[in-house]
């Protein structure tokens, strides 16, 4: 169990499935994605019966485990989709999730949804010279692309915000959010109820099909079936190489004493990452806490899913120490907690929505880790698409679009851990002073499908 949920306190499943039944909409999965989707949804169209299922509570999955960062980053990078879309349909994404993020904190506000939201930016922090050169890259990345809000900043510029050590330079980006995830998945959950969607927690989901969802209580038919799994999407039949799960982990220190923060500084409420290859994140949270995640075990053979969120003690201990290195002081600070959790990654690195209409089939979800605030423009866009509606949202460039299938076993596997070792060994020649991009880096980015 994530600290968010140990944190609010851990909901039992409830409204389960009772027998068979008929909707109009069903909506496997009750994430921020359904959720999402079931909101808006249920605004435009409050004459249809809406059904979310679920297989243990809302926000067990992803949505109550990540590192709480809703930010504007869009997954698969805006000069991919700039070579197979127009610029300005690209940058209208980029707008979109902008909005999205102020969005996402306009519904708390409305809905009383205590999430502990403050934003204050992302700062992702150069600590040798070849994340220096990235930070330059990202500096002419902004440049090209200046809905994103790029700010280069010098290691003092830097400090000032988080005195990470070893800060070379920094980049800092307006549209991001801190918030409690599981606060914000238990808030919207009880909306879309007060709204009269019925989510059926404590039913797994076996299978899909045009009209139907079969489940281990019962049947749920429907005109309109909408896929928004996630990382669990490799346990429905037929999916199991549609999108990996990939494993992400967490750590939480105890609250940390007065004179630690005042060493560290992070009034602003940033959310933080470091430049690596096999990068880490980081939130300072309402109650006084640092959390800190990280890819640790990156994946199980066979598409295999965790069920509790446990972790490693390794994966403990190897968080704890990015978490010293960056921050000496903490040397003395407690863990509290560590958990795990699963996240969806399509073959060609990129998030996806789309709506069949002939079938009635939806989907969307392949977040790769960005899925806060992805899920929120998700869930909207799906929500037009069912109720027929033609808006900006339906036609951005991530709308309909499909990655093929990943490798069969033992090969996806070889060739995920084999990827991940790749990236860990150019992040260690860089620490050990390398000037640019480790060229192991860069051939694994070619044969990820991360760029192209």
């Amino acid at each position: 169990m994530s600290f968010w949920w140990a944190d609010r306190g851990r909901p039992e499943p409830d409204d389960v499935l009772d027998g068979d039944v008929t909707a109009d909409v069903v909506v496997v999965g009750a994430g921020y994605t359904g959720l999402w989707t079931a909101y808006y949804l249920s605004g435009l169209r409050p004459d249809l019966d809406i059904r979310v299922v679920e297989q243990r509570f809302a926000g067990y999955g992803a949505s109550g485990r990540n590192g709480g960062w809703l930010s504007a980053s869009v997954t698969g990078g805006l000069d991919g989709y700039a070579r197979t879309h127009p610029r300005a349909d690209v940058a209208r994404f980029q707008l979109a999730m902008n909005d999205a993020v102020d969005e996402v904190i306009a519904v708390t506000e409305r809905h009383a949804i205590d999430a502990e939201v403050r934003k204050g930016g992302t700062l992702l922090v150069a600590r040798n010279p070849a994340q220096a050169e990235r930070a330059q890259a990202f500096a002419a990345f902004g440049e090209r692309w200046p809905e994103v809000g790029v700010e280069l900043l010098a290691a003092d510029a830097a400090d000032r915000r988080v005195r990470v050590a070893g800060t070379r330079a920094a980049v800092w980006e307006p549209h991001c959010a801190r918030i409690h995830p599981a606060r914000l998945a238990a808030g919207l959950a009880r909306v879309v109820r007060e709204r009269g969607v019925r989510i059926h927690e404590g039913t797994t989901v076996r299978a899909i099909a045009p009209g139907r969802v079969d489940t281990d209580r019962g049947v749920v038919r429907a005109r309109h079936v909408i896929r928004a799994t996630e990382g669990f999407t490799a346990n429905l039949a037929g999916e199991r190489r549609t999108w990996v799960p990939m494993n992400s982990s967490m750590i939480v220190t105890e609250p940390l004493p007065a004179d630690a923060w005042a060493a560290i500084g992070w009034e602003h409420f940033d959310t933080l990452e470091d430049l690596a290859h096999v990068y880490s994140y980081a939130q300072r949270t309402a109650d006084g806490r640092i959390a800190i995640g990280g890819r640790g075990h990156p994946y199980r053979y066979g598409s295999q899913t965790d069920s509790d969120g446990d972790i490693d003690p390794r994966t403990v201990a190897h968080l704890r120490a990015i978490l010293v290195s960056w921050f000496p002081a903490l040397a003395d600070v407690p863990v509290a907690h560590g958990w795990s959790g699963v996240l969806g990654v399509p073959r060609n690195w990129r998030a996806t929505v789309g709506y069949d209409v002939a079938s009635g089939l939806g989907w969307a979800g392949g977040y790769v880790g960005t899925g806060v605030t992805a899920a929120h423009l998700a869930g909207r866009t799906l929500a037009d698409l069912v109720a027929g509606e033609r808006t900006d949202r339906t036609t951005l460039p991530w709308v309909d679009q499909r990655a093929r299938r990943w490798e069969p076993e033992p090969l996806r596997w070889l060739g995920i851990h084999g990827l991940y070792r790749a990236y860990g060994l150019a992040d260690r020649i860089e620490a050990r002073g390398a000037r640019r991009t480790s060229v192991i880096a860069r051939v694994a980015d070619r044969v990820s499908g991360r760029v192209s």
